[in-house]
């Protein structure tokens, strides 16, 4: 299968375009936003609660699209959208903004944005976890996570303390599921051991060494691989994304505009071929120890593997995080909370004057300690 086909053009209808994620109150007209947590909008304004009206068939809604034939232009319209974006001059951040704003701030680094006046096209998110924890709880995650920061500034934790509004985000991700079956050719090692005769301080000992027997072996493993999760943006650094894992993706609900009223979408960067290239090298690495194990023995080598893949199918998928974005010294520093668990990722400034004390203070409590060390000669 190829990697380097791109995504032909599609004609779009009037219905292809992205709904928008302002949902007016029934008794008010205020907007309506997403309760973290539960199945309905709630009204700021006067208090009214609209739930959520789910898909008869959530088997279908959550369906997976054929990877090559996505590639080859083979699908419904339906799985694109088009959408007004937000696209930041200085991080590259693409999100999702309704029609009425005109210019706002970066999530991802706090940037004054103006409000692309084009329209962007993408393939249409699948599913989405809803946001499960609301601001005050993340905000609360965040201060603890920051709290532990020794050598931070104190204006850090002053924007802490102050309770600065953060950001809700949904994160695009691609998830990918296909059938692998893979022959290898290597070795088993298994360890026996030596009675030796060495020479320690002079005198003869006799000790057990180890060495190992290598036999050459092949065979065949197979596996499904199912939601292998790619990160499809660029925005944030990935060892942040990553270190907010593990996601529960049992938690993935349809697609549905009621679930971002309230909250920002981004679109994603990493295209849908360049990220199955990312997951083929996660599969690739389960099924290197899949290989280890069925070789066996105590040490393994491989010298061949070839897998053949088929079957694959995807989805665009978007993960909630709550998002602050802090300025120190012309510098940015995120942070993002994963708002299914509330596990914290971010950047962190260091005080100079923090360290410079921390190091003081250390040589003179040496200093002291030699003191009373002498005085005790």
């Amino acid at each position: 299968m190829s990697d380097s086909s791109s995504i032909p053009p599609v004609r779009f209808a009037k219905k292809d375009k992205v709904q928008d994620s302002r949902f007016p109150c029934e008794q008010c007209g205020a907007d309506l936003r997403y309760t973290p947590g539960a199945t309905e909008l709630t009204c700021a304004h006067c208090g009214h609660v609209q739930q959520i009206i789910h898909h008869a068939d959530e088997f279908d809604a959550l369906r997976e699209i054929d990877f090559n034939s996505m590639l080859k232009g083979q699908v419904a319209s339906s799985e694109y959208i088009e959408t007004k974006m937000m696209v930041c001059p200085n991080c590259g951040a693409q999100t999702d903004m309704h029609e009425a704003t005109q210019a706002a701030r970066c999530p991802f680094c706090d940037t004054p944005v103006v409000t692309d006046t084009g329209e962007h096209r993408f393939i249409k998110p699948k599913a989405l976890v809803p946001f499960v924890l609301d601001e005050k709880t993340a905000r609360t995650a965040m201060n603890r996570w920051l709290g532990r920061l020794w050598f931070a500034p104190n204006g850090l934790k002053e924007y802490a303390r102050n309770g600065r509004h953060m950001n809700g985000i949904y994160v695009p991700y691609w998830t990918y599921d296909a059938d692998t079956k893979s022959r290898y050719t290597g070795q088993r090692g298994d360890h026996y051991y030596e009675t030796q005769t060495v020479m320690r301080d002079g005198r003869a000992q006799r000790v057990q060494v180890q060495k190992t027997r290598w036999r050459n072996v092949s065979g065949r493993v197979a596996r499904w691989f199912d939601d292998v999760l790619v990160l499809a943006s660029t925005s944030l650094p990935k060892q942040y994304t990553d270190g907010l894992q593990p996601w529960d993706l049992k938690g993935l609900k349809p697609y549905q505009p009621q679930y971002l009223a309230g909250f920002s979408a981004e679109g994603y960067h990493v295209k849908l071929e360049d990220g199955f290239t990312e997951a083929r090298a996660i599969m690739k690495s389960v099924i290197e120890n899949d290989v280890r194990r069925d070789i066996g023995g105590d040490v393994q080598r491989i010298s061949a593997l070839h897998t053949d893949i088929n079957d694959v199918t995807f989805k665009h998928i978007l993960l909630p995080v709550w998002m602050a974005a802090y300025k120190y010294q012309d510098k940015t520093y995120r942070f993002v909370v994963n708002a299914q668990t509330g596990k914290v990722q971010g950047e962190r400034p260091y005080s100079k004057w923090k360290i410079a004390l921390a190091i003081l203070l250390g040589i003179l409590f040496a200093i002291v300690l030699a003191s009373i060390w002498a005085q005790t000669q």
